[in-house]
């Protein structure tokens, strides 16, 4: 089941061209945007969870939203860098559906799209490349704002180049294995459909006529995790944004989500993350 065309809308963030010297060294960098990256010179490195890639000229690269990764650089090294955010609210992130190529050969005018890009946001562009000074709350709502500020027109042609450029992608993007199967599927659309309430999991079994166990097994077996530790995940990576963007309790971002407990939803946040709420929220300047 094909996500819809009219759900896609990417946001720009931040965009620009940058030139380092063996100075493109980050450790664990995560966000709840997605990067794409053209190389124009040079040679540098993105550790993911599946590896160690190198980029280099001629090609674009993709990191989703919410991927714990590395930077590693020893030389020269020159690219076009873009973040963007999926705006959505209840449906599910074209990423969830979508095994995506970390690289792909950039075509000629992808450099064009780039540059135009920089041409229409100049005021998008990072006064730093550390992630610390511009992955922080500040900085992700000023970003927001200034884009929607623009004129219908240009919002059009930005919307447009971004799902350009996520295009090169999804030529060689496969479907998850789990979308073959229309009862994983329904149940996925009604956790991403419902992830602020207390989903349970044998509602799950009910939406897709199954018994509870074997629900269970079938979705183990096809998404890698159990049903509640899918819902875990989704509701931790929901938490991690609006702990970004809103300036509410943490207390009021776990019942928001559906947690009546919320020293459980700490523990359950720091088991996923690493960190505790406060300290995320420290972390990024909040």
């Amino acid at each position: 089941m094909p996500i819809s065309l009219d759900k896609i809308n990417m946001l720009t963030l931040n965009v620009g061209f940058a030139k380092h010297n063996a100075d493109w060294n980050w450790k664990k960098v995560q966000s709840p945007f997605s990067r794409i990256y053209l190389v124009t010179e040079g040679e540098a490195y993105i550790h993911l969870p599946e590896g160690r890639f190198s980029i280099t000229p001629g090609h674009l690269y993709i990191i989703p939203a919410n991927t714990i990764h590395d930077y590693e650089c020893h030389g020269p090294f020159s690219h076009y860098y873009l973040h963007v955010y999926e705006e959505r609210e209840y449906e599910t992130s074209l990423f969830s559906k979508y095994n995506l190529p970390v690289e792909v050969d950039a075509r000629p005018e992808d450099l064009l799209l780039m540059q135009r890009l920089c041409q229409l946001l100049p005021d998008l562009a990072l006064p730093e490349s550390d992630p610390q000074l511009y992955n922080n709350r500040k900085t992700f709502l000023k970003n927001m704002q200034q884009m929607k500020q623009h004129d219908i027109a240009n919002r059009i042609e930005m919307r447009g180049i971004n799902t350009i450029l996520l295009s090169r992608f999804m030529t060689s993007a496969q479907e998850k294995q789990m979308m073959n199967d229309e009862r994983i599927v329904s149940i996925i659309d009604y956790i991403h459909a419902h992830i602020y309430d207390d989903i349970q999991v044998s509602t799950l079994a009910d939406i897709s006529c199954l018994s509870r166990g074997y629900m269970t097994g079938l979705f183990t077996q096809k998404v890698g995790m159990s049903p509640q530790q899918y819902i875990n995940k989704l509701k931790i990576e929901k938490a991690q944004l609006l702990l970004l963007t809103d300036d509410i309790q943490i207390k009021a971002v776990a019942y928001e989500l559906g947690f009546t407990d919320h020293s459980y939803f700490i523990r359950l946040f720091k088991k996923i993350t690493g960190f505790t709420p406060q300290a995320y929220r420290q972390m990024n300047g909040i």
